[in-house]
């Protein structure tokens, strides 16, 4: 959760604060509609707070670029946004993270000083996860294949190399272990969007 560095929010619970005393007195951007996955970043901070997610003031972009220009710009008071777009503008010092939505402090030297929401109080963790799917009709030769490939690629140096300056984190999962856990992450995600209004 990003914000210019003279923001008045100076941790995610002065965010909180401001959004139970007027929820559209903050205007937070981030990539995609409502019900994307970082719409649903905001409607975990919305419910810490204890208001509808439906009464935030929210700004549908189209990813960290946008997001950045928005939030360096003033258009948006928070970004909601990935850690990879923001880390330029936090080495520059022109923004700052309030929260990350990760289990624990992230383990990169620029990074660790950046709190969870957990250890601020708030039970908020939202993984992002990338990766490569496959539709049905592949044939098991097929699949097999490119799960090989990938296990490969995933336990290269030069693979690492490419990830970290990306500021991506490990996650060396494929097949039937990436499956389970996507398929798990798909029904948490259901029982959100219910809670959300988004389903029925």
């Amino acid at each position: 959760i990003a914000v210019k560095n003279d923001s008045p929010y100076k941790n995610l619970d002065d965010l909180v604060k401001a959004l139970k005393k007027d929820p559209s007195s903050v205007v937070i951007g981030s990539g995609g509609t409502v019900g994307s996955q970082d719409w649903m970043q905001t409607a975990l901070i919305a419910k810490a707070a204890g208001i509808n997610p439906r009464d935030l003031r929210y700004v549908a972009l189209e990813g960290g670029g946008e997001i950045a220009t928005a939030l360096l710009g003033g258009h948006i008071q928070v970004g909601s946004t990935d850690i990879s777009d923001s880390m330029p503008h936090i080495l520059s010092g022109d923004m700052r993270l309030l929260a990350v939505f990760s289990e624990k402090r992230l383990d990169e030297p620029e990074m660790k000083d950046i709190p969870t929401a957990k250890e601020q109080g708030y039970d908020i963790v939202w993984p992002v996860v990338r990766g490569f799917y496959l539709g049905p009709k592949v044939s098991d030769e097929d699949y097999a294949w490119w799960k090989d490939a990938f296990d490969k690629l995933l336990a290269s140096d030069d693979f690492a190399k490419l990830r970290d300056q990306r500021e991506l984190f490990p996650f060396a999962m494929t097949g039937p272990e990436l499956d389970t856990y996507v398929k798990k992450q798909v029904a948490d995600y259901k029982v959100l969007a219910k809670e959300f209004g988004l389903i029925q």
